[in-house]
């Protein structure tokens, strides 16, 4: 949306609805924006001091709010992020000025590519300061307006707090995402009135939930009149809390449900209409119902290029109905014949108001049929298998832990072989792919749900991105469990190397990895090392059961590799591997 600059213009046309006003109190600027996050209904920030920030964290000195001290910057941004995917509300980091704003660049990213709502409060040098290559000064406004929802660079305080209640308002509403508030040094010092401010509505900014009328008419007609239809939900769904309204519209006409990498979660994975994960490693019997399937419903999710393979092969003999609350999406990548612009669960709603009671005995049947022919299978014998570990996760915690990715070969088996149940349960860097996230964001998770199971899944090499963040975990008694399915390969990128490049393996095999049970106990963490089957089980257990943070090793098989696999701007339907 671009970067607003507070106190040197005002916004025009500003409309603001009769809220009483709380009593006006005189604080600093870094006291406002305390007072600001506790009225937002923050419980927790994350973040890493720094000179810019210091009156800041002065003030947080004497505040009941709860902050996680991470180890790095980028660790606090990815833990703000899976607190908010897991909750569902707005995650908040804090970082200092030029080196410690631009660490969190790659994590914001990942959260505008995932549509996760994060407010990064970043502290910049002195209003005079500004423009002069000062000491520790970057334009953090300018390098994320790429990847951001918003921007504000504060210029007056006594604006500050109509910023902060505007910035988590856009961050939370439509399409969720990250909004930076760039605070000057000397603006968190001054001092200003304080009250808390009234929502104003935006100018340039209006949120669509209930859909167009006429064509969710044409929606319910043309599933209605379908022969072979399915859904397919992504992110958007479980963002929107839709999943309840999905599954009654399952349970009203018999669609076979496919979810995308995002919308994992979306519905049970243990129904027997579920199809699992589409697209280049999904379920060869998902792929195959997209290609064979007159009508695609799709709710909440992008049609990105790892979902669709080519897309002029993509659901060839099928109408398209895409349902998101972003228009931009809609007929960016795929054409569309019904576009419903709308929150997925209202215009869930409306359908189901609409809708009669169908049944699709024989596509189901045919789909049935592919579910038996290509099921998802790996081989056994002694090496260790990363797909049995996964499974094993998901038997020991009944498909209700709480489970983080790394991205690579790890993340795919992830998506694959634990069955998840319930929405907010399967966090993953989907868009972006950020190697890294997985470690940081279990820590949000744990923060947000303490009593729970939590599992960061992760590759050898992934992990190593963040793992000082173990030492977060440590010192906050966070019992997140860290499986590393160790190959010591950059797995995913070998894999490619061996189909595209002839085996030349350039720079993927991982010679010098540390011992990963002797790096937990250095941290003060429990480490375990797996080696053969019958030990992941007593292992797992342990570890479920252990009050510190645990990594566990495990050493798989390191030619095992991920399938199904569509290469890239391949046909769903011509799968490696099926």
């Amino acid at each position: 949306m671009g970067v607003k600059t507070i106190g040197a213009m005002e916004m025009p046309n500003e409309r603001t609805r009769e809220i009483p006003k709380t009593k006006e109190l005189e604080m600093t600027g870094a006291e406002i924006v305390l007072e600001c996050l506790k009225h937002e209904g923050v419980e927790v920030i994350f973040g890493y001091p720094g000179g810019s920030v210091l009156p800041l964290y002065d003030a947080l000195y004497d505040s009941d709010l709860r902050h996680i001290l991470v180890r790095h910057e980028q660790g606090a941004v990815h833990a703000a992020d899976g607190y908010a995917r897991s909750t569902g509300r707005p995650g908040v980091c804090i970082a200092t000025s030029g080196p410690g704003a631009t660490n969190l660049v790659t994590g914001i990213a990942n959260a505008y590519m995932d549509s996760v709502p994060i407010v990064a409060f970043t502290g910049q040098v002195g209003l005079g300061l500004i423009g002069k290559d000062s000491f520790q000064e970057a334009d953090i406004t300018g390098i994320t307006i790429p990847i951001t929802k918003y921007n504000y660079l504060v210029r007056d305080v006594n604006k500050l707090a109509q910023t902060i209640h505007e910035a988590f308002y856009l961050a939370t509403t439509g399409r969720p995402g990250p909004v930076i508030i760039d605070l000057p040094k000397d603006i968190t010092t001054k001092t200003a009135a304080f009250s808390y401010p009234p929502q104003r509505e935006l100018p340039g900014y209006k949120v669509i939930r209930r859909g167009n009328h006429e064509k969710i008419r044409q929606a319910v007609l043309a599933i209605e009149n379908a022969k072979r239809p399915v859904i397919i939900a992504g992110g958007g769904v479980i963002s929107s809390g839709a999943h309840k309204e999905l599954a009654q519209l399952v349970e009203k006409t018999g669609i076979p449900v496919i979810t995308t990498l995002m919308g994992k979660g979306a519905f049970p994975e243990d129904h027997e209409l579920t199809l699992g994960m589409l697209g280049m490693h999904g379920t060869a019997y998902a792929n195959y119902a997209v290609c064979e399937a007159d009508l695609v419903l799709s709710a909440g999710m992008r049609f990105d290029d790892r979902v669709t393979g080519d897309v002029n092969t993509f659901a060839p003999k099928a109408k398209i109905i895409h349902i998101d609350i972003d228009p931009a999406e809609i007929g960016k990548n795929v054409r569309v014949d019904i576009p419903i612009v709308g929150n997925c669960r209202d215009v869930f709603r409306e359908i189901l108001k609409r809708i009669k009671k169908i049944s699709f005995p024989e596509w189901l049947e045919r789909v049935s049929g592919w579910r038996r022919d290509y099921p998802l299978k790996y081989s056994g014998g002694e090496k260790l298998k990363p797909q049995f570990i996964v499974e094993e996760i998901s038997r020991l915690t009944n498909g209700e832990a709480y489970i983080t990715t790394e991205v690579g070969q790890n993340q795919m088996w992830a998506a694959n072989y634990y069955t998840c149940k319930y929405p907010r349960r399967f966090i993953s860097s989907g868009g972006l792919g950020t190697m890294g996230f997985g470690l940081p964001a279990a820590i949000g998770v744990q923060v947000a749900h303490p009593e729970a199971i939590v599992f960061d899944i992760a590759g050898d090499g992934s992990v190593q991105m963040t793992s000082q963040e173990l030492a977060t975990a440590v010192t906050y008694r966070l019992p997140i469990n860290i499986a590393i399915l160790n190959n010591n390969y950059l797995g995913m990128v070998r894999r490619w190397q061996e189909l595209f490049f002839n085996g030349r393996y350039s720079e993927t095999k991982l010679s010098s990895s540390p011992d990963f049970v002797k790096l937990a106990e250095a941290y003060g963490a429990r480490g375990i090392r797996v080696t053969s089957p019958e030990e992941v089980r007593p292992a797992l257990q342990e570890a479920i059961h252990a009050p510190e943070p645990v990594i566990i090793d495990f050493i798989i098989d390191p030619k095992e590799n991920v399938y199904p696999m569509v290469p890239a701007g391949g046909s769903l339907n011509k799968m490696l591997g099926r």
